[in-house]
């Protein structure tokens, strides 16, 4: 048995659900946090856990702790509905839980975008840290990509998380509408303010950043591609931030 907590949250994932609990299936603990889904999703979750409960959405952050909250085990994974556990990752997690002065672990991400294994761009290895000890971590209140403070020694896990992230263009417009206003909150609460020239040096050098400096150009058409689409998300987050000070 993987001796951790797996926490989960959820809404209206019954197409990814199966697979990310199929791949925790011989954990400790299973939580779920299901924000009233309208499909299978709870059902689908209920084969694996008892410990499924509903909550109305309190943002990403605060609802990741809240399943962290309900957790009973020392070591807690953070697991999202399109994410999977390989069978190496698993062995690594039993092997090195057994005799560690970390607090933490920070977990590679092989992405998959659009059909095909991102290598660069940033995509890869792509690290979060995803593994930590119930009592010296907690999830930082953000508006969207969340992170987890550890006190104490990190370390870094060698064997991914599979991330099945984008499955077409239209699914990453779709979403990145809802995280750059997310991000637009962000950045007023940080900054306060952002203006035209911001703009086009951030999503300028987003491009540069990921196409050239860290060889998005390797993967091709779809280096190119997430290169342009995360541009594009970077000029909406602060375009909208620019919006809201004239309102």
């Amino acid at each position: 048995m993987l001796p951790i907590s797996v926490v989960i949250v959820t809404k209206n994932e019954e197409i990814n659900i199966e697979d990310a609990l199929k791949s925790v299936s011989d954990a400790e603990e299973i939580i779920v946090i299901d924000s009233f889904s309208t499909d299978r999703t709870v059902e689908i979750c209920r084969k694996y856990t008892d410990k499924v409960y509903q909550h109305e959405w309190q943002g990403f952050a605060r609802q990741k702790q809240t399943a962290v909250d309900y957790s009973e085990g020392e070591w807690v994974l953070i697991l999202d509905a399109d994410e999977r556990v390989t069978d190496d990752l698993r062995q690594e997690i039993a092997g090195v839980l057994v005799n560690t002065d970390c607090n933490g672990f920070y977990v590679p991400r092989k992405n998959f975008f659009i059909g095909r294994w991102i290598r660069h761009g940033g995509w890869w290895p792509d690290h979060t840290l995803r593994l930590f000890r119930k009592n010296s971590a907690h999830v930082v209140p953000r508006e969207v990509h969340e992170q987890v403070a550890v006190e104490g020694k990190v370390g870094y896990l060698k064997n991914p998380l599979k991330h099945y992230t984008y499955t077409s263009i239209s699914d990453y417009l779709e979403r990145m509408d809802r995280y750059s206003s997310l991000a637009s909150v962000e950045i007023r609460k940080k900054h306060g303010s952002a203006g035209p020239m911001l703009l086009v040096v951030k999503s300028g050098s987003m491009f540069l950043k990921m196409y050239i400096l860290r060889r998005g150009f390797l993967d091709g058409k779809y280096g190119f591609l997430l290169a342009a689409l995360y541009s594009y998300y970077t000029f909406l987050k602060y375009a909208k931030t620019w919006e809201k000070q004239d309102n």
